[in-house]
């Protein structure tokens, strides 16, 4: 998720799990052989007691939140069932977590594994520091329940190198009594039947239809979203397995990409959204939305949480798919369960598959969970998890500059107002740089 935003994207205790500042590893005390003192030959030394084997956990949970105490539940159990292995968890916050993970890669002291977003993939990948997985997923029983798309996202040339621990795929989220009161049984299918829809919303109940992020973390994902469904990719796999993107050697591509661009001009321009969401961050578009001020917006599952805030202006909320202009698409947040190259692997890998397990995704992820068993009834689980299969992701490369550079392709269409053309051939350009320059552009 992107609150964080979480989000996408954690400290000690040996017999039990508690919470501690630093990364250091808890040591464990060493059992020692016995000899008789009586006796002036040395006796076969007993049997020591086999060590546990500890796993450094970097987590980004709330703390004192319900997912924290039943967290905290289900690692006490996989102890008590695995006394061969302890969970030294540390809780670091997202917005610090990406640089502490970076330093203790380059240090040779990662943690076993981590929390993440699904952004450092490709950075991570690059940098060698991830675990090759898929022997030890292709021997788990449980595989083929986790989401076949899920499981590609997270692979790079036929190798899995992360596990999926939740999704936050998103949805159209929408006011039922203000579609309903401007005349409309059923929310838009397409980008054109949201914007004729937007005046008589506006005028039936005073609020603009429509709620987008402009700006931040979030708005990355959301133009990620509108690119699939014009049936584009901001960056598509070459033969020689490094990335191009291709809008400037086809002309279509160029031109649906500056539909997507207009989407957004004509969003502003025709009222659909308010004059001030070309600054809006997820902030304001989650809050603006659970207080009423909009009938709809795409947004994930998590807004659920905003209903224990605003349980009058929420009550009427529903879910569907997101309208589209080509094709059906939705970003598909996969929040990975980093696994680094150790000494634990074996080890790690048994932690992280009672992760995926279903007593615990049932427990901690019944409406977000990434196994295709654990569903919930509520719209919150169902009405999301349908659209699984139409969820697109963010390339396996490098993105911190490409996340930037789509920022800043809105800010040239709204705020700027450049030419559509303009932006779409500027961030073209602008991706192939950042690609040249993390050494992931293909010469094809």
């Amino acid at each position: 998720m992107v609150n964080k935003k979480v989000v996408p994207v954690v400290l000690s205790g040996i017999v039990a799990l508690s919470l501690l500042s630093g990364c250091a590893k808890t040591k464990v005390e060493e059992s020692s052989s016995t000899t008789s003192p009586k006796s002036e030959t040395t006796t076969a030394p007993t049997a020591a007691a086999a060590k546990p084997v500890t796993l450094q956990f970097w987590a980004a949970w709330s703390p004192n939140s319900d997912e924290e105490v039943k967290t905290k539940a289900q690692i006490k159990k996989f102890e008590e069932t695995h006394p061969n292995i302890k969970i030294d968890v540390q809780l670091i916050t997202f917005d610090v977590m990406h640089d502490k993970l970076i330093a203790a890669i380059n240090a040779g002291n990662a943690p076993d594994l981590s929390w993440g977003l699904s952004e450092w993939f490709g950075e991570f990948n690059k940098m060698d520091a991830l675990a090759d997985l898929s022997a030890s997923f292709n021997a788990w029983s449980d595989k083929d329940k986790i989401y076949k798309n899920v499981v590609d996202s997270l692979s790079v040339n036929g190798k899995l190198k992360a596990l999926p621990q939740y999704l936050g795929i998103r949805a159209l989220l929408y006011h039922e009594n203000m579609l309903k009161k401007a005349g409309y049984d059923a929310p838009p299918k397409t980008w054109d039947e949201l914007i004729a829809m937007s005046d008589k919303v506006k005028s039936s109940n005073g609020k603009e239809a429509f709620g987008i992020a402009a700006t931040g973390v979030r708005s990355p994902q959301e133009l990620l979203s509108l690119l699939a469904q014009n049936d584009l990719e901001i960056a598509k796999k070459q033969t020689d397995g490094k990335f191009k993107n291709t809008w400037q050697e086809n002309p279509d591509e160029l031109k649906r990409a500056g539909e997507v661009f207009q989407f957004y001009k004509d969003l502003l321009a025709k009222g659909v959204v308010k004059s001030e969401a070309k600054t809006w961050g997820w902030q304001e578009e989650d809050t603006n939305f659970a207080q009423g001020q909009y009938a709809m917006v795409v947004n994930g599952p998590w807004i659920e949480g905003r209903s224990k805030e605003n349980p009058e202006e929420m009550k009427d909320v529903k879910v569907a798919a997101p309208p589209f202009k080509k094709k059906a698409a939705t970003f598909l947040e996969v929040s990975p369960l980093y696994i680094y190259k150790a000494k634990h692997e074996k080890e790690t890998f048994e932690f992280a598959s009672y992760i995926m397990g279903k007593e615990w995704q049932t427990a901690i992820r019944p409406t977000n969970s990434p196994r295709s068993d654990v569903i919930s009834d509520s719209p919150w689980g169902k009405g999301f998890t349908d659209l699984a299969a139409t969820g697109v992701v963010f390339p396996s490369v490098s993105l911190g500059g490409i996340t930037k550079d789509l920022e800043d392709s809105i800010a040239r269409a709204l705020i700027k107002n450049d030419p559509v053309e303009t932006v779409a051939k500027w961030l073209s350009d602008a991706i192939n740089a950042d690609l040249k320059k993390s050494g992931e552009l293909s010469a094809k």
